[in-house]
């Protein structure tokens, strides 16, 4: 056994002997002196701890301080019914406080107790029991939040064991102090009963046993009970005092006199109105002027030095983020954060500030979040997230959307105009600046607010700023959707069918097929403006059919045979029929027996020649079409539709090209043109 751990066991002993063993008077000042020492000693360390673990030997220190105070009082009663005198220490606390007046002694020996046993101890008490039972009833979703970051690599096995034991060591330490806080309790109502048998028993001995006189006993015992209360009660009080900052004290970077001051002094403005409302005071009542302007001056200055500090912290703060700033682009590592590419950005001219900042009326923004939400529902997909910035070197009304770095449009806006586009007719009488509409390429107009009601009532289709912003990128992203979904976008719609259909997923990845496979797949349907919103079918055609094949084109065909109710629907009305461009026999022949196999899959290799005459001969029907009014629609057989869309995709991409399996039967189909060579 260590030295250490031998003391202490001698200590408690000795703590022991002393309410059976008298003590002499020259030992009894000694000890009551190192009382008082423990007691400031206990309440420091309390108060400069960043957290309560940091004295978890607090609850037992509390037992042991408080036997030894007992002990104490045993002895010092002893000596008092005895010998009528109990050391110096006691006489002095007795005769200091008393200052020849026994009532005034009294009276402030039982604040002391009341201040102590109904306060301090009973707040303390309320407190330990509260946070005991907090503790306890949050250990399960700290137990939880650790393996939920031990699952996610945040923490390694090393640091969750050390998170729980801290949990199990806190919920200990509250229950500790929760039983602790009874001690001192019953060490203060100690105190009373002890105070009243010193004095009692003590007037009684001195007369009787003493013969002294009524007088004399009076003041001698009188005395020595308020010292031996003083002498135990102060220390009580403090060792109170540091069970209530243990039990209230918040974790924080500092003890307790830091958090204080950083804390009172973070706002010095508030000072400036303490000092006014001292001037108030000694200026309007009775209290003299000289007790609160010097008061108010302090504060006044306290709050002006505060401030400064402040000030300078801040300033400080900004140059060290400033020369973290230079250092970072100066380091090596600095140039990967530029190879970050965003996948959606819009950029503007300085002219165009006002869309985009609400305190100027923008509501660009809100209006990003209206796009994004209209493309989860019309496409299925997530939109990224649309990085907006200004840019010095367009045009001051000009602005450009880009695609994973790259411009794939731009336009012009004039702000406190409106965009003006003809129903067929113009109307002479409206005048404007002319333009073509960004996100179709339709001829239109700028036209100021005198002259947007005439254009309502010719006919014009009038649109403001902001919507035509909003309808050009809304556009491009339909447009370019298929080239934001990658992988981990896959990833995400996938995890978010599988929390209802389990069984699906498990059964399709990875078994049949990959997450990169079902990405080609959700591509190609989103590059024909095919919505993805019902995964769910889509994930059981793949699974079904994943196991004959896994090229992405035939997948994509078996899919969209299985979407053929959603096809049908985003094609035609109800009610109407839907009219076509069929495509004729020898087209058909030409294409099927110029497809060529190849490892990699199925390819058309038709001639160049064979190829223009097709192309032409489509765009002949497509321009009849659109001039009587009609959505162009092309139609042919399920075996060569995707070759179809391959040979037109470059040139006629908006150009819808259907099979006839993708149709519902009910639907009528008025053939408007055929295509033959």
């Amino acid at each position: 056994m260590k030295i250490k751990d031998l003391l202490v066991l001698v200590g408690i002993i000795g703590i022991v002997l002393m309410m059976i063993v008298p003590v002499p008077i020259p030992m009894l000042d000694f000890l009551l002196i190192i009382n008082i020492s423990i007691a400031l000693m206990i309440i420091l360390v309390a108060m400069n701890t960043q957290e309560a673990l940091q004295f978890s030997i607090f609850p037992s220190l509390l037992l042991i301080t408080t036997l030894f105070r007992l002990a104490l009082n045993v002895s010092t009663t002893r000596n008092i019914l005895s010998h009528a005198e109990a050391g110096d220490v006691v006489k002095t606390f007795g005769s200091f406080v008393a200052q020849g007046n026994i009532v005034v002694g009294f009276v402030v020996f039982l604040i002391l107790v009341l201040v102590q046993f109904i306060v301090i101890t009973k707040g303390s008490e309320r407190v330990a029991e509260v946070a005991a039972r907090f503790t306890l009833d949050a250990m399960p979703g700290k137990q939880m939040s650790i393996d939920a970051d031990l699952n996610a690599g945040l923490i390694n096995e090393v640091q969750a064991r050390e998170r729980r034991q801290k949990i199990e060591r806190e919920a200990d330490f509250y229950g500790a102090m929760d039983g602790a806080s009874k001690f001192v309790k019953g060490d203060a109502i100690a105190g009373i009963i002890i105070l009243v048998i010193n004095l009692i028993g003590g007037f009684i001995i001195g007369m009787t046993m003493k013969h002294m006189s009524f007088q004399e006993a009076l003041q001698t015992f009188s005395i020595l009970t308020i010292g031996d209360g003083l002498v135990s009660q102060i220390p009580a009080l403090l060792i109170s005092t540091a069970a209530g900052i243990i039990v209230t004290r918040a974790s924080s970077e500092g003890n307790l006199g830091h958090d204080i001051t950083r804390q009172l002094t973070a706002q010095p403005k508030l000072l400036y109105i303490v000092a006014g409302t001292l001037v108030v005071l000694g200026i309007f009542t009775p209290i003299h002027w000289f007790t609160t302007f010097p008061i108010a001056g302090l504060l006044i200055f306290a709050a002006f030095k505060m401030q400064k500090n402040l000030d300078h912290q801040a300033i400080k703060e900004e140059q060290l983020v400033e020369e973290k700033q230079i250092e970072e682009v100066r380091s090596p590592e600095s140039v990967i954060s530029l190879l970050q590419v965003d996948p959606i950005e819009f950029e503007f001219g300085y002219g165009l500030i006002p869309l985009a900042d609400t305190q100027q009326g923008g509501d660009l923004l809100d209006r990003i979040i209206l796009i994004r939400r209209q493309c989860a529902l019309e496409l299925g997909v997530v939109v990224p997230v649309i990085r907006i910035r200004d840019n010095i070197q367009l045009r001051p009304n000009e602005y450009i959307i880009k695609i994973k770095g790259n411009t794939v449009a731009r336009g012009e806006l004039l702000l406190n105009h409106y965009l003006a586009m003809s129903p067929g007719i113009d109307d002479d009488s409206i005048s404007g600046i002319e333009t073509t509409e960004p996100a179709f390429g339709l001829p239109a107009i700028w036209i100021d607010e005198m002259n947007k009601e005439r254009a309502e009532l010719s006919g014009y289709t009038v649109v403001d700023p902001p919507s035509v912003v909003a309808t050009h990128l809304t556009e491009i992203i339909k447009k370019h959707i298929h080239e934001l979904l990658g992988r981990q976008e896959t990833k995400a719609l996938i995890e978010n069918v599988r929390e209802a259909y389990p069984a699906l997923v498990d059964d399709l990845i990875p078994s049949v097929l990959s997450i990169g496979d079902i990405q080609k797949v959700l591509s190609k349907l989103l590059r024909e403006k095919i919505s993805v919103r019902d995964l769910v079918t889509i994930l059981e055609t793949l699974a079904d059919y994943g196991t004959y094949t896994k090229d992405p084109e035939i997948l994509t065909e078996y899919v969209r045979q299985s979407l053929s109710r959603q096809i049908t629907q985003q094609f035609t009305s109800i009610g109407d029929s839907l009219k076509v461009i069929t495509v004729g026999p020898s087209v058909e022949k030409k294409i099927a027996d110029s497809v060529q196999q190849s490892d990699q899959g199925s390819y058309l290799a038709l001639d160049p020649s064979s190829s223009q005459i097709i192309y032409h001969r489509v765009s002949e029907q497509i321009t009849k079409l659109i001039q009587s009014g009609q959505q162009p629609v092309i139609l042919t057989s399920p075996t060569i539709r995707m070759y179809v869309r391959q040979l037109l995709e470059r040139t006629l991409q908006d150009i819808p090209v259907l099979s006839y399996s993708e149709l519902e039967p009910s639907v009528e189909i008025q053939s408007m043109g055929v295509v033959n060579l």
